[in-house]
């Protein structure tokens, strides 16, 4: 089975064409294909299925094999992926997803896709929260980009124990289907430092929703503008919540990182 390892930002899945097969038992192959020591390793896996819908559908999968409503850094790999593989000629192309219908502009150099713009939709707000974290209090806003997410804006984010807090975020009574929480330093207006949490995968380098649904809180809390640029440990992405349609349009970069075959014996797990 031929695979293909890609990541936006350094949120890096393993991609599979499924448009004239589809595997067997997605989620135990995801927890094997993205093992970093064990298998091929990523923060998941994306497959890219047949659609009745739209251009293409996407189904992706976290690393504890959970199967994921939308992934913003996966479905500009996905862009990429169905541009340069000649699956499409079109350079605006709809993708079917948990999330609903997402639309992606590519931005080519060279007949290569170099960025992608992702329309996210209309964002859902969530009332704020107040939660008592290991003794201390955090105030959380809720905001959904297809998936959940907590945005909480805390001070030096780079010194917070993410491995040992991240837990009790996503797993807090508060969020009975778990969440991703973004733990946001505000730089200025403008710019926006962030960690993530990642539901069903720890802490990763990058996570496209969780940087728009972080521009949609710091936008309401008063303390950025709706257009911004959000730092993350893989990379910037350009966030702008349009105040003409309500939209959250995300921007950035898709990288091919390298090609694979998987066994055979074991893509039946």
């Amino acid at each position: 089975m031929h695979f293909t390892k890609m990541q936006g930002i350094g949120n890096d899945y393993v991609y599979l064409d499924c448009t004239d097969k589809m595997p067997q038992n997605l989620s135990g192959m995801a927890r094997k294909i993205a093992d970093r020591h064990f298998g091929v390793g990523g923060d998941g896996l994306i497959c890219i299925c047949p659609s009745d819908k739209a251009d293409f559908r996407m189904r992706m999968f976290n690393a504890d094999g959970s199967e994921g409503e939308m992934c913003g850094n996966g479905i500009r790999c996905v862009g990429k992926f169905v541009y340069e593989k000649g699956l499409t000629a079109k350079t605006t192309v709809t993708i079917e997803t948990l999330a609903g219908i997402k639309i992606l502009r590519l931005q080519l150099e060279r007949g290569e896709v170099v960025s992608i713009t992702v329309d996210m939709g209309i964002p859902e707000l969530g009332s704020p929260l107040i939660l008592n974290i290991l003794g201390q209090e955090y105030s959380l806003r809720p905001v959904s980009m297809g998936n959940p997410h907590a945005v909480t804006f805390c001070e030096r984010i780079d010194d917070l124990p993410l491995t040992e807090l991240g837990p009790h975020f996503e797993n807090h009574p508060a969020f009975p289907g778990r969440t991703n929480t973004e733990f946001v330093e505000v730089m200025d207006r403008s710019h926006l430092k962030m960690r993530v949490w990642e539901r069903g995968s720890g802490e990763t380098l990058a996570c496209g929703t969780g940087a728009c649904a972080t521009l949609v809180a710091a936008a309401l809390a008063g303390v950025a503008e709706r257009k911004a640029t959000v730092h993350l440990l893989g990379g910037d992405l350009e966030i702008n919540w349009d105040e003409g349609d309500d939209h959250v349009y995300m921007t950035g970069p898709a990288v091919t990182i390298f090609e694979g075959e998987w066994p055979e014996s074991d893509q039946n797990i």
